[in-house]
């Protein structure tokens, strides 16, 4: 081959994953999930307004009358991929530890209108917390648990509105580290239009934070995951599951929910005869 065919062939690699980029990043499943009562005792279907003028469905649960219930909620911004049917286990465990559930989907995901950016998903966050508080579960009473892209998304929400705390399931430093780690051979960090900047965001806040990732995750370095740990100034917790990958079953089960529950702990957000705040 020439040196102006690698030339070619470089530029045209180059301008592929230019065009490309979102089909990488983001792997929504765009059926809807159904109504959540369906799927969830008690779940109830929710309708987000963004800032942007989106309409988007999510799904609320909270704990039973006369069962624990700690009067915080959990906000759940899931990762890159399927939608919140593939989360209605987490969110059982998280209502069994006393927390009122909100399941985001973002634009683009679970039916809902629109196309994934990390601007516009920090939007479908925003509208999130809104709903939240909304029912009475104000920041200061609700704890942001963000999962893989996730991660970047609530990273950025705390930086706006401030929770209680906030668990990191799966981090990244930002996605252009993580492009380019799976990607060596493309000029990602010119070429990427979604940063997601995790450990930035981190670094400079001063809420609660917990980090939980599995130590044979494919996806996601774990030496990623342990440099946010890292650079959290209120770190509460650094968990390390054994043996689990980027999607095993216990990155979506206990271990997870236990964590949520022992950060809720730190921070005063404790179980309360009142079933509704």
């Amino acid at each position: 081959m020439t040196v102006a065919a690698l030339i070619l062939t470089a530029a045209l690699a180059v301008g592929a994953a230019w065009l490309g980029q979102d089909a990488l990043v983001y792997h929504p499943d765009r059926s809807s999930p159904g109504p959540a009562a369906d799927v969830l005792d008690g779940g109830e279907d929710v309708v987000l307004t963004t800032d942007d003028g989106l309409e988007l469905e999510a799904w609320f649960v909270a704990p039973a009358a006369g069962t624990p219930d700690r009067r915080a909620a959990v906000l759940v911004a899931p990762g890159n991929g399927g939608n919140r049917l593939g989360r209605a286990s987490l969110a059982e465990l998280l209502v069994e530890r006393g927390f009122a559930v909100l399941l985001l989907d973002y634009r683009g995901y679970g039916g809902n209108p629109g196309a994934p950016s990390a601007a516009g998903l920090l939007r479908d966050a925003l509208a999130g917390q809104r709903a939240l508080a909304s029912r009475g579960y104000l920041a200061d009473r609700t704890l942001y648990l963000g999962e893989s892209l996730g991660t970047g998304v609530v990273a950025a929400l705390q930086a706006d509105v401030p929770p209680a705390g906030l668990l990191l399931r799966s981090p990244f430093t930002s996605l252009t580290d993580v492009a380019a780690h799976h990607y060596p051979f493309l000029p990602v960090r010119a070429l990427l239009r979604d940063r997601y900047p995790v450990v930035e965001h981190v670094r400079a806040s001063d809420v609660p934070v917990t980090v939980v990732h599995g130590d044979r995750d494919d996806v996601v370095p774990p030496a990623q995951s342990a440099a946010v740990a890292d650079a959290a100034p209120r770190l509460v917790e650094h968990l390390v599951v054994p043996g689990a990958g980027h999607n095993d079953p216990a990155m979506f089960g206990a271990p997870v929910a236990d964590a949520v529950a022992r950060l809720a702990d730190q921070v005063g957000l404790t179980h309360s005869s009142r079933s509704t705040p």
